[in-house]
């Protein structure tokens, strides 16, 4: 998780939590350059119904973990001290990040899926695009030579690419636990009603979906769930500070972490 002062300070390495962002290139079926429609709201969502609107937001939230695991996939390599440029460039974030989300969703962007809507393509083009800026802007720290631990982790990627994502759009996406160390990632009252909800439920619980207002507005909460790795940061034993700072959750695998929450306005006019 994060604390979000200056860039990169205070994030734990497995965290669950995280922020990114990315520009994809031309032969990519996705459009280079974001219309201004995109960048208000991406209006057209409105007239797609509640089924396009719910798919898209998975989608969404399934784009984002898959940026995750492919920097938790480079984590060794980002904090190698006697390294000076380590490769992660943004291009070779975004063929990791397309391939790891056709592995999860079987969706192939660089293939111009028919089945998707031009709306929920252009959503994820963003989101696409917010999260290479995201993975250029931390080139310098990432290619620091004699330097172990960057600060450059999932949860950092992730709480930026969302924040990013969701400043250039009217759809929000927001990483959110129970305890976050980000108070940026603190929930809402309806998160955290959720998040107790799942917390009580077994792992690999599905996302909530709900429609709120009067069916105005859609809210999905994702779970996500420790892995062995995460407890590196957020094991046992409780208390004792981890490589970021942080004093440890004393968590364990399968327990809840938190949850990527998205809320998508249905009247985007």
């Amino acid at each position: 998780m994060i604390r979000d002062n200056a860039g990169w300070l205070k994030v734990s390495k497995h965290d669950n939590l995280a922020e990114a962002v990315i520009i994809m290139p031309s032969q990519l079926f996705l459009p280079l350059i974001i219309s201004t429609a995109l960048l208000s709201g991406l209006t057209s969502l409105a007239h797609g119904g509640q089924t396009e609107t719910e798919q898209a937001a998975e989608l969404l939230a399934t784009f984002l973990n898959a940026g995750r695991v492919v920097v938790e996939q480079n984590q060794s390599l980002i904090n190698d001290p006697r390294k000076g440029d380590k490769g992660f460039t943004p291009e070779v974030f975004e063929r990791s990040v397309l391939e790891e989300f056709s592995r999860q969703t079987h969706i192939n962007l660089r293939a111009s899926p028919p089945s998707l809507p031009a709306s929920t393509r252009d959503l994820l083009a963003l989101l696409l695009r917010t999260s290479k800026e995201v993975v250029a802007d931390a080139q310098f720290v990432i290619n620091q030579r004699g330097i172990g631990y960057k600060n450059f982790i999932p949860a950092t990627f992730g709480s930026q690419a969302a924040r990013k994502f969701s400043a250039r759009s009217k759809v929000t996406i927001k990483q959110t636990a129970l305890d976050p160390r980000n108070l940026h990632n603190t929930p809402d009252a309806y998160e955290r009603k959720v998040l107790l909800r799942l917390a009580a439920q077994p792992m690999a619980a599905p996302p909530v979906i709900e429609w709120m207002d009067g069916g105005t507005t859609l809210r999905v909460i994702t779970p996500l769930y420790y892995s062995e790795d995460c407890l590196t940061c957020h094991g046992s034993p409780k208390g004792i500070l981890d490589i970021s700072g942080y004093p440890r959750e004393g968590a364990q695998v399968g327990e809840l972490a938190g949850a990527i929450s998205i809320q998508i306005p249905l009247d985007q006019r």
